[in-house]
């Protein structure tokens, strides 16, 4: 089930970001690295800010992150998530994936009792148009 209406906007990746919708299709969440060093970075870029290599590879990333930071929004951006006011945006880091961080929703969970340091597990957020979108929910619930 989709976490925002069905009117929600899919996102239109484009020639940087393509690999990663394209492996999100696929329901991986994998970051880019640079073939070259292996700097890790998100979001993809075509040079590796590092060494400024041209060579990508994809790295698993795992299951479950953690909250860096988070804001709740009250103030409807678009029309279609009026509905679901409040909600979570938040920035996750990932274990084993040094500098990469990745900002997404957590949900199933009242927007005051998120924390920075929680332990969040994956799901696919499956829209009517794009990619399925990685979002994240607290760990106990995150299986299920």
């Amino acid at each position: 089930m989709a976490y925002f209406p069905d009117d929600m906007p899919g996102v239109e990746p484009n020639m940087d970001d393509a690999g990663f919708w394209d492996n999100c299709r696929r329901r991986e969440l994998r970051f880019q690295a640079c073939d070259a060093c292996g700097m890790l970075r998100h979001p993809p870029s075509p040079i590796c800010p590092h060494c400024h290599g041209t060579g990508v590879k994809w790295v698993q990333a795992p299951d479950e992150a953690e909250v860096y930071t988070y804001t709740v929004v009250h103030h409807a951006s678009h029309p279609a998530v009026q509905s679901r006011l409040p909600y979570v945006v938040a920035v996750l880091e990932f274990p084993g994936l040094p500098g990469v961080r990745l900002v997404t929703n957590v949900t199933d969970i009242p927007p005051d009792r998120v924390q920075v340091g929680m332990q969040v597990g994956l799901w696919w957020d499956e829209l009517k148009e794009g990619p399925p979108i990685p979002r994240f929910r607290p760990k106990e619930s995150a299986a299920s």
